[in-house]
């Protein structure tokens, strides 16, 4: 069955059978697509030029900031360090123009479609319906909208190096992310942009570090076309051995945002709701899973690729692999108080939405038995904790 737009068709079935059926019906003569580098996208890919011989494939690259073909390395020599990728990329690579944006085009021919099927045909509700709507619309229209938005029409960029940090609403962060993953939106469109803001708004800090972050994701995605399935291992491409707990009750306490640490908690009810958390929540998620929970990495790696709207494979699984084997632990409680969490922690832990900014933080330490005591308090956090004692509550 088909759903479609003007511009987009939604078919039930995988590509494997849904293009061929396109093809047979309509002489289709020739697909053009973006290419691909992960093994299951590669996959599919085989599948469906297999299914379809006669049909010419053309690939392009477009994902990252840089082409892959401009990089001054080869991808199976990429730098095992970003340093030693960033600075010769930036000196010996530029970012290539955009392409014009086609005046007329072809309309596509008709396909009978149908209506567009309600949740309850797929077992859903109404409320759950409304419950996993996506925090941002989705399509290239969107993309360029909230890009606009965040640069020259709110000029919030100029503030996103101070502001990158927080986890809650729309305006501290680009969220770019997801109209990245989806390609609805490439980088090449946001660097020119950024650019342009540069020469004619503001130039600092914070456009600058909007543009390391391209540059970081190009980083990871050439970095995970060099080592390939290596990077979906418990050991990893570095195949280092780890003794891991592998708890199953504290991981679905950790999934489920029942872990009795609210910082953690918090981020994990978003991400479970929206498909969406920020970078501090990330960070802190996946440290307290790998350093304090102790659960295999490549368990946490594969819940987020379930959950996220803006899952990217590189970005999220080396990302998952650095937490794992390069970056020090990262204190959720400390953060907490840090990144001053209260209101985010009361939003989205309804059983702590009336307690003071001292007890949202460490419920543990008061007789709170609506809210999951820790799987641990560890002493690591003792510090952490003294010094929320003396917030004023």
């Amino acid at each position: 069955e088909w759903w479609h737009s003007p511009n987009l068709f939604i078919g039930e079935e995988t590509a494997v059978i849904t293009l061929p059926e396109l093809v047979n019906k309509f002489g289709i003569t020739d697909i053009y697509a973006e290419e691909q580098y992960a093994s299951y996208e590669l996959d599919l890919v085989e599948k469906v030029m297999a299914a379809l011989p006669d049909t010419r494939f053309h690939f392009i690259w477009g994902k990252t900031l840089y082409h892959k073909d401009d990089i001054p390395f080869e991808i199976t020599k990429i730098p095992l360090t970003s340093k030693a990728y960033r600075i010769p990329a930036a000196k010996e690579a530029e970012p290539r123009e955009l392409f014009e944006v086609p005046v007329t085009i072809n309309s596509v021919k008709e396909i009978k479609s149908n209506r567009f099927p309600s949740c309850s045909e797929y077992g859903f509700d109404e409320e759950e319906y409304k419950l996993a709507a996506p925090f941002v619309a989705g399509g290239e229209s969107a993309a360029l909208e909230r890009l606009d938005y965040y640069t020259f029409k709110s000029e919030l960029l100029t503030g996103y190096r101070w502001s990158r940090n927080r986890s809650d609403g729309m305006d501290y962060s680009s969220k770019f992310s997801p109209y990245l993953a989806l390609g609805c939106i490439s980088p090449r469109e946001i660097y020119h942009k950024v650019k342009a803001y540069e020469q004619t708004v503001k130039k600092n800090q914070s456009t600058w570090w909007l543009i390391f972050e391209l540059v970081w994701r190009d980083y990871f995605t050439f970095k995970g076309m060099r080592f390939g399935n290596q990077i979906f291992k418990t050991e990893g491409y570095k195949n280092k051995e780890i003794v891991w707990e592998n708890d199953p009750v504290k991981f679905k306490r950790w999934c489920s945002g029942t872990t009795g640490v609210p910082f953690i908690d918090a981020h994990m009810r978003q991400l479970n709701q929206t498909g969406f958390m920020s970078n501090r929540g990330r960070v802190n998620c996946s440290s307290y899973f790998v350093h304090d929970l102790k659960l295999d990495w490549t368990w946490g790696a594969s819940y987020f690729e379930s959950k996220l709207i803006d899952y990217d494979v590189s970005s999220n699984w080396m990302n998952w692999h650095m937490q794992a084997f390069e970056i020090w632990y990262t204190n959720p409680v400390h953060q907490s108080n840090k990144y001053k969490a209260q209101d985010f922690i009361r939003k989205w832990i309804p059983e702590l939405s009336s307690y003071n900014n001292v007890e949202v933080l460490i419920p543990w330490e008061y007789e709170l038995s609506d809210y999951p005591k820790p799987v641990e308090v560890y002493s690591k956090w003792s510090r952490a904790i003294n010094l929320i004692k003396k917030i004023k509550p």
